[in-house]
């Protein structure tokens, strides 16, 4: 192998830093692909490749050297991670286990795809999720199934509870990242994992109550109070837990609803409904893919207003990321609902980024972005929507504005950034 190729800073990193990638040792001007791929826990394969042209002195800066083309074009220097493509259609990169990295091996061929020639270098560069000194601590505290990351040092800290959506389980990725940044976070399982329900039939707010309390009671937390993060239905649940439970001070929406979703909730008596839908209006792509973002009915109409969550009683503040190319539901709608419910009711706008041409899963930075993939309890295949570059962008200034907003409403620091997007 004639060629080397580096990333910048060396060794491991974490899946949330970019880096910098570059092939030294080229002759001037040389054609060549460069090629990425990883295996995920269960052996599945996602790969990625680009053309590039080596400048005069033989050097390849992805800083610096747009790609000519393949699975993107332009100046991408970290899209050979969020261009990474399941060799099996419809599968979805995510992290279960995040005490191991992901391995990214890099390659640097002669020519360009398809006529790629001989091997000139090759990499292996680890990809972490969980940060120098960031401790992992399952929970298993009464009837709370969750795992707590905390931070370097002693502490105390800013609390954060982490809500994913309908795939259930228990998804850490999110939570180990961010407390990379300073947080305590709390990822919660809350059906499908261990002795908790296996279907969203009946979801009882106590239960997050309970994890409210836990957080609160721990000894490295700062209180009085916790911020919430949640994406799909994990968002409406914040919603929720917002505008029902005390000791709540900011809550970040990814993608959500702003009525109660898929099963009725049941807090002290009280329930409010889900809210009503008709698969019958689903779409199927050119793809074959299912579409859902009609089949909701309109939770200003009657008779789903009860669905609808009473968020004016939350006492904090709210941010809501919307992908505006979202196909599961209509969040840029929902988003722009609370904002008018609140204010009418006279509480504080809401913050809302619009992020044009993302889908439905905005993950931390560098995650490929699923258009469409096999939902893990419907058995189906799901359209989400967005574009792979539009969405890689959304989610680098989501995943800086979402810490921004905690950090400003959990520690008091710094004005919330404007949106770059």
């Amino acid at each position: 192998m004639a060629a080397t190729v580096t990333v910048e800073p060396a060794g491991r990193c974490l899946w949330d830093e970019p880096v910098r990638i570059a092939v030294r040792g080229l002759a001037p001007g040389q054609p060549v692909t460069l090629r990425a791929s990883l295996r995920d826990e269960k052996g599945a394969l996602f790969r990625a490749h680009a053309r590039y042209r080596a400048d005069a002195t033989g050097l390849l800066d992805l800083e610096r050297a747009p790609a000519l083309g393949g699975s993107f074009a332009g100046l991408e220097p970290m899209g050979l991670l969020w261009a990474l493509e399941p060799e099996k259609p419809l599968l979805r990169l995510v992290k279960r286990d995040v005490q191991t990295p992901f391995a990214v091996q890099l390659e640097v061929l002669d020519g360009h795809e398809p006529e790629a020639g001989r091997l000139l270098g090759r990499a292996v560069h680890e990809r972490a999720f969980l940060g120098p000194g960031v401790r992992r601590e399952p929970v298993r505290a009464g009837r709370v199934r969750a795992t707590l990351f905390l931070p370097p040092g002693t502490g105390p800290f800013s609390g954060i509870i982490d809500l994913f959506g309908t795939g259930g389980g228990l998804c850490e990725y999110r939570a180990s990242l961010l407390a990379g940044h300073g947080f305590a976070v709390l990822a919660l399982a809350y059906f499908r994992f261990e002795d908790l329900p296996e279907y969203l039939n009946d979801v009882h707010l106590e239960y997050f109550e309970e994890a409210v309390h836990f957080m609160l009671q721990h000894p490295k937390m700062k209180g009085p109070s916790v911020g919430l993060l949640g994406f799909s239905k994990g968002g409406d649940l914040c919603l929720s837990m917002a505008s029902f439970l005390k000791n709540i001070t900011a809550t970040v929406l990814i993608n959500a609803c702003v009525a109660n979703t898929i099963a009725p909730l049941h807090y002290k008596g009280m329930i409010i409904p889900n809210l009503s839908n008709d698969p019958g209006k689903h779409a199927i792509t050119e793809s074959g893919l299912l579409d859902f973002m009609d089949i909701w009915n309109n939770p200003l109409e009657e008779p789903n207003h009860q669905s609808l969550i009473p968020l004016e009683k939350a006492q904090g503040p709210f941010l809501f990321i919307v992908g505006m190319d979202d196909h599961n539901w209509k969040s840029e709608c929902y988003a722009r609902i609370a904002s008018e419910r609140l204010q009418a009711h006279g509480k504080d706008k809401p913050q809302i980024i619009y992020y044009p041409g993302t889908g439905h899963c905005i993950d931390p930075p560098y995650f490929p972005p699923s258009r469409a993939s096999v939902h893990a309890l419907l058995g189906q295949a799901i359209f989400y929507g967005g574009e792979p570059k539009a969405h890689s962008r959304a989610q680098v200034d989501a995943w800086q504005q979402i810490q921004t907003f905690f950090h400003k409403h959990l520690n008091g620091k710094k004005s919330v950034k404007p949106s770059k997007i």
